[in-house]
């Protein structure tokens, strides 16, 4: 877990299936990883290749899901 200005950032490790939309990546979070998707955090997930990323964040009344395609190069793994 890492904070972001007063938020919890939580990485997934591994990879994951970037055709889950939004209900697809709240049943991820509540059940494989034993969070509420409804906390104050953002929940950072990528695909295999490490060249597109979605986050999950709940603001309130609401999901965000937001998505990025890389274009050049991917997402470098994090060592902690």
């Amino acid at each position: 877990m890492i904070r972001w200005s007063d938020k919890s950032v939580y990485l997934c490790c591994g990879y994951t299936d970037m055709r889950k939309s939004i209900n697809g990546m709240t049943m991820l979070v509540k059940e494989s990883f034993s969070l509420d998707p409804f906390d104050d955090a953002l929940f950072v997930f990528c695909n295999k290749s490490r060249d597109r990323l979605k986050i999950l964040e709940w603001d309130g009344d609401g999901f965000w899901l937001y998505f990025k395609r890389l274009e050049r190069g991917y997402v470098k793994t994090f060592v902690m």
